[in-house]
């Protein structure tokens, strides 16, 4: 408001005087007449001058309306002290007025300097206009840091589920700034930083968000890529007036999202010369805990990337806290669908608790989004609420993609399609350490020509070399039932095959789940400027890495074999199902399930509800660290956790 009202202030002074000059030149030039002296003489003395007005050595007069020409204005400079003028026109009968000249040098030096002090003014007004901040010229030095606003509408914990301890935490934060002294009085310091660190869309700019709702204080929010631009020393300036404004607001909180822009390792670039990032990062190390206490204010930041931060960013004193805002398990995942289902109309048959226990390893924002897919399928069939088919819908979209239903497939290749992912299929019904099954189609989806997804039946944290073992074998059905049955191999097992010998390899030489024994080969090297695993070094000798090779083929033979056996020993099965999905494209689990035990009399499904996979035996079990487990998806990264993405895909 304050700076509506100045802005109307400034145009107000700024119109006033465009038209007080205006006016000024208009009283000065007017529309009379410029003469010479001599002529003005020449005329008073033919008595063609009918009134005059003297302003110091002015002279403004009229002229008689019966001389041709008619009434006319017209002004002059008269000589100093010449008394003879007055005389001359009392003569001729002139009406004369005599105006003080106390004025003149007021006036002279108003319309001399109003016109360079009105452009002055006029460009100090727009280079305060330029260095306001946002994307103006002249703004690169202030900080772009955005106050929030009491008006905005406010995120709380109420909107957050899924990450109760790092709620836990946070609210700390938020109750030492309502009451310091509740923790001061026993000698306690206020944290001056909190680093939320978690995979991408868990939720840690919608945690920074609520501690903004909750606190009653000051909340500046930045980016860590608004520090640097094109200028050299840009991002120290703006980190120090970033600073300035949090100390003239503390106690406040200021969040820097995406803090891995700016903090990386020093001395990691591929070039030499100056390093405006290292600066930048210097001059935050500084403001965090430099010579110079910055009390009472609190930064929190946000990274996907903590491996990558320069280690003096991370040590007590800078950030005091560290807090994991990891995937959600069911009993969040619940809460999340809560949350995101509060707005929308649910049919009576919409479970949260089901959709939860079907969505294992789904982030926040993966759930938001499946509650949109699924309210905007509703909505397209103009339904009044959303249903339960409308999430398996949107499920299905999610996990395996969109069907492309403009792809046109011959019989021949939807003939091997439906083989390739009844190999798939049975393997994975069969085997009581693989995932249960939960869909097969050979309606292309996505860049595959056919899916088989399956999905764990609870949160898995570590994972058995049995479980990996039978994984291996349901990649490798999809190729062995193009041989058996079709009777020719294709290229659909391409990505099966890549992703088999990617894990084969990581059991040898990450996971120690081989015959050489429990030792780690290869030793990473991370180039921290590009910001990924750049080169392997190989510190093994020629012999070992033979050893390694001949290991690898072992693991895949014997899932290949595994798979062969299965296979083999259930052909009626096999044949049954894929004529099923030449049929009718798509077949649940469960369906698939009867159809084997009408074959066989055995309830596979009921079999892996007892599997003690969880428990295995002693030798069995290699508990891997976060970020590290199987990939199971062609999208996903070989070193991310296993999510319930779609298992073997068919590809092109």
């Amino acid at each position: 408001m304050n700076s509506t009202v100045k802005t109307a202030l400034l145009w107000v002074v700024i119109i006033v005087l465009v038209f007080l000059l205006w006016s000024l030149f208009q009283t000065t030039k007017g529309a009379s007449e410029t003469i010479a002296f001599s002529q003005f003489m020449d005329r008073v003395n033919q008595g063609a001058v009918e009134s005059v007005t003297i302003r110091g050595d002015e002279v403004r007069g009229e002229t008689k309306a019966t001389i041709p020409g008619g009434k006319k204005e017209f002004h002059t400079t008269a000589p100093t002290n010449y008394p003879a003028m007055i005389d001359l026109l009392r003569a001729k009968s002139v009406k004369v007025e005599v105006e003080h000249a106390a004025d003149t040098p007021f006036i002279t030096a108003l319309i001399t300097w109003l016109p360079i002090v009105f452009l002055v003014g006029l460009w100090i007004f727009f280079m305060r206009q330029m260095q306001a901040g946002g994307n103006k010229a002249l703004s690169f030095g202030k900080s772009k840091a955005k106050l929030l606003s009491g008006n905005a509408k406010k995120v709380t914990f109420k909107d957050v589920a899924g990450v109760d301890e790092a709620k836990i935490e946070l609210h700390e934060i938020i109750e030492f700034l309502k009451e310091p002294q509740k923790f001061t009085k026993l000698g306690g310091k206020i944290p001056k930083g909190v680093l939320l660190m978690g995979t991408p869309g868990t939720g840690k700019t919608l945690l920074a968000r609520a501690i903004a709702g909750e606190a009653n204080a000051p909340f500046f929010s930045i980016s860590g890529s608004d520090f640097v631009e094109m200028f050299v020393g840009v991002g120290a300036s703006r980190v120090r007036d970033l600073f300035e404004q949090g100390k003239k607001n503390a106690p406040c909180i200021i969040f820097i999202d995406e803090i891995d822009a700016v903090g990386r390792h020093r001395g990691a670039g591929l070039g030499g010369g100056h390093d405006e990032r290292e600066q930048t990062l210097n001059q935050l190390l500084v403001e965090m805990d430099g010579f110079e206490s910055n009390e009472g204010v609190i930064l929190v930041a946000a990274t996907n990337r903590p491996d990558v931060l320069d280690p003096a960013l991370l040590r007590p004193g800078r950030f005091d806290r560290r807090v994991v805002v990891d995937l959600p398990d069911l009993k969040g995942r619940e809460g999340i669908l809560r949350v995101h289902t509060r707005t929308i109309p649910l049919s009576e048959d919409v479970d949260p608790v089901v959709i939860a226990r079907g969505t294992p390893g789904f982030s926040g924002a993966d759930l938001a989004n499946l509650v949109n897919e699924a309210a905007l399928n509703a909505a397209r069939y103009d339904k009044k609420k959303v249903q339960m088919v409308d999430f398996e819908f949107a499920k299905d979209k999610v996990l395996m993609g969109v069907e492309r239903k403009s792809m046109v497939m011959s019989d021949r290749e939807k003939r091997n399609t439906a083989y390739h992912e009844s190999g798939h299929t049975v393997v994975a019904a069969v085997l009581p350490a693989a995932d249960p099954l939960h869909k097969v189609t050979i309606i292309p989806r996505g860049r595959a020509l056919g899916l088989t997804q399956q999905l764990p039946t609870e949160d898995k944290y570590s994972y058995s070399k049995r479980y990996l073992e039978a994984t291996l074998a349901v990649l490798m059905g999809g190729r062995l039932a193009e041989e058996i049955f079709v009777g020719e191999i294709t290229t659909g097992a391409g990505n099966d095959i890549e992703r088999a010998s990617a894990m084969a390899r990581r059991m040898v030489c990450e996971w120690g789940m081989s015959e050489l024994g429990p030792v780690t080969y290869g030793k990473k090297e991370e180039a921290i400027f590009l910001g990924r695993e750049f080169a392997q070094h190989q510190d093994f000798s020629e012999g070992t890495a033979v050893e390694i090779d001949r290991e690898v083929k072992r693991i895949l033979d014997n899932a290949y074999n595994h798979a062969k056996e299965i296979i083999t020993s259930h052909k009626p099965s096999l044949d049954r199902i894929a004529r099923k999905l030449l049929e009718r494209e798509t077949l649940e689990g469960w369906e698939v399930n009867d159809i084997l035990r009408e074959e066989t009399g055995n309830d596979y499904l009921k079999m892996k509800e007892y599997y003690p996979d969880q428990s295995p035996s002693p030798g069995q079990t290699m508990t891997i660290a976060p970020g590290s487990g199987p990939s199971t998806d062609v999208t996903t990264p070989v070193a991310q956790p296993p999510v319930p993405t779609p298992a073997p895909d068919r590809a092109p």
